[in-house]
């Protein structure tokens, strides 16, 4: 019978506050990040990985020897170490729920929060399994601490079994993938490593190998200042104009509490600024690249119509890519994903292939040369105080990946 680390690997993991900071120019944005990266650094090489190490950006990178001798693809599996800025991520007290039976789970330090199945359809999959929680007033981490607990105990299954066979295994975890930084300093070189697999998805049997084109847009402000004691006839308050810019977004359409599927959004995700000057902040998205400089068309185009109504008010508008759709990339290497759906398969599971409404590290790695798509980890709720997570899915997830090394090994 196969013993699995990953759930005591992640309950120790998620007590270790990681969350990143959008607003930090640092790197890694937050210095506590060190902490859980040399704590997996120490830990991979007290299992024997004699190269383990974390770097001084937060990076930890680390090599499985093969252990046969044919020549096979060297692959990476890749989590990021932290948490979302979204929630709290300070004092997680995560609660091992064993034999869960359908019941509402009442998270104790703040009753308020409540897992009930109705909300938590995947909690039906649960039944007679054990469930991760945190206590109900921080997120839990497994985003994407799931994903590094479960690179860990694939490292253990590795280092302990020399019965399955697999060539070069290389492991990475990142800093800031939540702030959108994770691959910003990495060193592909220093990997060494031809393909690769993100551990940052959902439910079991889904693969993600699309994700939205994503640029971030800044529209400025600019009003017209004079002191408020005498400003009749000369004040142009930036900050009124860029209320009223939000509230002429479209409501209906292109916002991403209205769209689903394949469809694109704008969001405004930061308003910062003064009278004289504000700036709205926004993320753009859509799976088909081309479109993404038509939704930034209609944003400048709200935003002209809005300022010509304050005469004296003017602004600019600056557009930075961020991540393309990886899906450009991967369907040139057809392998990286019949070899996962065929490790899928001997695990018993489907292979449902998602678009993510979202991006990963393997976005930009797959950009920067390394094809990488993603791995469900069995997260739920991510981002949020009820975010929980089933012991048996990242088992599951451990297996998956124990037989994908292995068919790179046959198939190559």
């Amino acid at each position: 019978m196969k013993m699995y680390t990953v759930t005591e690997r992640l309950l120790r993991y998620v007590q270790i506050d990681t969350q990143s900071d959008p607003q930090s120019e640092a790197f890694p944005s937050t210095e506590k990040q060190h902490v859980l990266a040399e704590l997996l650094a120490a830990e991979l090489k007290a299992i024997g990985i004699a190269d383990a190490y974390a770097d001084a950006y937060g990076y930890v990178y680390a090599t499985i020897p093969a252990n046969i001798e044919k020549q096979v693809p060297v692959i990476c599996f890749c989590s990021h170490i932290d948490t979302a800025p979204d929630c709290s991520g300070t004092g997680v007290k995560p609660i091992l729920h064993e034999n869960y039976q359908g019941q509402d789970i009442i998270l104790p330090d703040d009753p308020t929060q409540v897992l009930r199945m109705t909300e938590h359809p995947h909690l039906k999959t649960q039944i007679g399994k054990n469930i991760i929680t945190a206590s109900g007033t921080t997120l839990l981490g497994a985003d994407d601490k799931a994903g590094v607990s479960i690179i860990m105990d694939l490292a253990h299954q590795l280092t302990t079994n020399s019965a399955i066979p697999h060539g070069i295994i290389k492991i990475l975890f990142t800093p800031d993938e939540e702030v959108g930084r994770g691959t910003e300093k990495v060193d592909l070189k220093k990997l060494g490593a031809d393909f690769a697999y993100t551990l940052d998805g959902g439910e079991p049997g889904t693969f993600e190998d699309e994700t939205f084109s994503a640029d971030g847009m800044t529209c400025t402000i600019h009003g017209v200042i004079a002191h408020p004691g005498a400003a009749k006839g000369k004040l142009v308050n930036a900050l009124k104009i860029a209320a009223a810019f939000v509230d002429a977004l479209p409501k209906e359409t292109l916002a991403p509490e209205v769209t689903s599927g394949r469809e694109g959004f704008v969001h405004p995700v930061r308003v910062h600024g003064l009278a004289e000057t504000a700036q709205v902040e926004f993320i753009i998205r859509d799976f088909d690249t081309k479109a993404l400089a038509l939704h930034e068309a209609k944003v400048e185009a709200i935003l002209q119509e809005t300022v010509a109504k304050y005469p004296g008010a003017t602004y600019s508008v600056q557009v930075v890519e961020q991540y393309r759709n990886m899906k450009e990339v991967l369907d040139q290497y057809p392998q990286v994903v019949d070899y996962a759906r065929e490790a899928y398969t001997r695990c018993g599971l489907p292979f449902i292939k998602e678009p993510i409404r979202g991006g990963t590290d393997g976005s930009r790695l797959s950009f920067m040369g390394l094809p990488a798509p993603n791995i469900f980890t069995g997260m739920q709720s991510i981002h949020g105080k009820q975010e929980w997570v089933g012991v048996s899915d990242m088992e599951q997830a451990v297996d998956v990946l124990t037989e994908l090394v292995q068919v790179w090994a046959e198939r190559s």
